[in-house]
């Protein structure tokens, strides 16, 4: 680390707290719902129980403390170094969820994490590099290009469709629902937070930007997307195995991401084709890992427990959640 300019520790210093916090949130977050639906209404089934569960509120906590050391590591280091290290949070959770949740990650999910892994690793590093904005403004400018409206549109009309259609039919049964959904609205959420972001950087060295109606149509959407991601998140930890959740989430969203990130600063038109072919080749690491993951998720449950999870008059709501729930 010799070579690493200080500003550069700080940042590096700061992704990793944010992933061991963010890691571990998806667990203390997931006791306090498995604590919520052996008294009241599930998650999973629309219930908002979890609310009164301090387990759950801690979980929130310790997701904001990693969100907010996440936010402070991009002041600070390239988004080349902190996003690949977002990936630790997937690993630290499904290793807690071994542990503390009795989630057993067996040798093919530990396989397909690892591509997962790899693959996002491989885009990130190799993904261009975004334009330097210094003013809400600029952002408002990239982000009201036909481009970028067209990718927005077309995110919130396939939410639409996955809320009102998708999620009361296969919602219970089908993980990439609730994720798909999370993972659309994240894209969209981290263009706001580099708007308020960049705000509040202004502001704070004595140029505010506050008095910009920009910045405030950039905040309310923020909270907005993030009141809507955190319940589904919170319906897909409820229904679905954490194990398997972390990293697909973390794939689809860092993919989205990245993909907003270059239709809105078309940072693209810079990239020769060495560049371009080692993304797909990520692209297809991603899809392998995700796809073992899915079809290898249930080979560590005893054969019992998965007559259980596919009988339902043999469940109970104090079994592990990952039931069908039309």
């Amino acid at each position: 680390m010799g070579g690493m300019s200080s500003d550069n520790i700080h940042g590096l210093v700061l992704a990793l707290s944010s992933s061991v916090f963010i890691g571990s949130s998806f667990i203390i977050k997931k006791k306090g719902l498995m604590k919520a639906g052996a008294t009241g209404i599930r998650a999973g089934s629309g219930g908002y129980s979890y609310l009164k569960e301090p387990w759950w509120w801690a979980g929130m906590l310790s997701m904001v403390i990693g969100e907010v050391a996440n936010f402070a590591a991009y002041a600070y280091a390239p988004a080349i170094l902190v996003t690949p290290l977002g990936a630790l949070s997937m690993i630290i959770s499904a290793v807690l969820a071994h542990y503390f949740l009795d989630e057993r990650l067996h040798i093919f999910g530990v396989v397909g994490c690892a591509l997962c892994l790899v693959g996002s690793t491989t885009i990130v590093l190799h993904a261009p590099q975004e334009k330097q904005v210094s003013s809400v403004k600029e952002v408002w400018y990239f982000a009201t290009k036909p481009g970028f409206i067209v990718y927005g549109c077309i995110v919130l009309v396939v939410v639409g469709v996955l809320m009102y259609r998708y999620v009361p039919l296969y919602g219970g049964t089908h993980l990439v629902i609730y994720v798909g959904i999370c993972s659309l609205m994240g894209s969209l959420t981290v263009m706001c937070v580099k708007a308020v972001g960049i705000a509040m950087k202004l502001s704070f060295s004595g140029n505010n930007q506050f008095i910009y109606f920009q910045t405030w149509f950039f905040t309310v959407l923020l909270f907005g997307f993030i009141l809507l991601q955190l319940n589904y998140l919170n319906k897909a930890l409820d229904t679905f195995n954490t194990a398997v959740i972390s990293p697909v989430y973390y794939v689809m969203f860092t993919t989205l991401t990245i993909l907003a990130s270059m239709i809105m600063f078309k940072n693209w038109e810079h990239q020769n084709a060495t560049q371009i072919v080692t993304e797909l080749s990520g692209f297809v690491t991603i899809f392998s890992g995700t796809f073992l993951l899915h079809k290898t998720k249930d080979m560590g449950t005893p054969a019992t427990e998965l007559s259980k999870l596919s009988n339902p008059s043999t469940r109970s709501q104090t079994e592990s959640p990952r039931r069908p729930e039309l």
